[in-house]
């Protein structure tokens, strides 16, 4: 890619979708566009698999920042997977104990991940300290929390179901919504219409939580607005998940500066994959990632071509 590579200005991001792994750096900054490194079709988020890929990579030599969601945070850290009884690995918070869960913010912080204890199976693949913000996936958990404590039979449920035809009603009804339905809605003032008073308070600290915190930088009122949503979730009555816990209680983990490591662009690169994958009728080839470093170096901006195309008039 003609250019001179420095780990501390790149971070690591490693995602799943339905047909294939993905692991990419991200420019801290996002000024420069990600680069693919290990592409495994077929594959699942595994311990096995996640360790081969950063032997591939030899992250040992080049020792990235890591981003990503939740499952493969709890892979890389050697959790165990679905759903446990610790499984912030940060602190020892006890998902089952949820009659504290708004009432006690501060939990036992974790002294060290071991294998066989507080839910570790295996010996961790990344240090805890080089894991990174993901302001994107609390997001998209309160969106989903948010939605699934909707009647199904009611208003604001069927409105939602009518705005968005493509969507399937199982995935309304368990809030899998990405980043621009979500500012969709935001704009939407019919939306809040048909919500009662709990649910629209809910939903406005939702989305002054959402322009105030997860963006390039942290609202100055940040913490007055999670405390804001904190108390109308807990009014409605919406269980406590672990993207909700670590707003809650780990605000301090997220840097001021959250556009900077943010990792929507990693996102992105599934839906360019997904047209590379087109182009390829849907079948692997080993050429499909130095299309899409091609595709890379002719988009960007300053690019002089040695050979203009020629433009046939009819």
């Amino acid at each position: 890619m003609n250019m001179r590579h420095s780990p501390e200005q790149w971070r690591l991001f490693l995602d799943a979708s339905k047909k294939s792994l993905k692991a990419f750096l991200l420019h801290n900054g996002n000024k420069l566009p990600s680069i693919p490194v290990p592409y495994a079709p077929s594959a699942k988020e595994t311990y096995r698999t996640m360790n081969n890929i950063l032997v591939e990579v030899d992250y040992k030599k080049y020792q990235w920042e890591f981003c990503g969601d939740f499952k493969v945070i709890a892979v890389l850290l050697g959790l165990q997977a679905c759903y446990t009884k610790y499984c912030c690995f940060l602190c020892e918070w006890d998902s089952r104990a949820t009659g504290t869960h708004y009432s006690r913010k501060h939990w036992r912080h974790r002294q060290s991940l071991t294998p066989g204890m507080k839910n570790v199976t295996h010996k961790t693949l990344i240090k805890p300290s080089k894991v990174l913000s993901f302001p994107l996936h609390i997001k998209l958990g309160l969106m989903k929390n948010f939605l699934k404590a909707l009647d199904v039979k009611g208003p604001a449920f069927t409105y939602l179901c009518g705005k968005f035809p493509r969507l399937t009603y199982e995935k309304v009804k368990a809030g899998v919504f990405v980043g621009p339905q979500i500012r969709q809605l935001f704009k939407d003032q019919q939306s809040e219409a048909v919500l009662s008073d709990k649910e629209k308070a809910a939903w406005q600290f939702f989305e002054e939580c959402s322009y105030g915190f997860p963006r390039n930088l942290k609202a100055a009122n940040f913490r007055e607005l999670v405390q804001d949503l904190k108390v109308s979730y807990e009014q409605l009555g919406y269980n406590m998940s672990l993207k909700m816990h670590f707003l809650f209680s780990h605000l301090d983990f997220f840097p001021l500066n959250c556009g900077a490591v943010s990792n929507e662009r990693g996102e992105r690169f599934h839906q360019e994959m997904s047209v590379m994958g087109h182009r390829y009728k849907g079948k692997w080839n080993v050429g499909m990632l130095g299309d899409y470093c091609w595709m890379m170096k002719r988009d960007a901006s300053g690019t002089k071509h040695h050979r203009q195309a020629k433009r046939t008039r009819g």
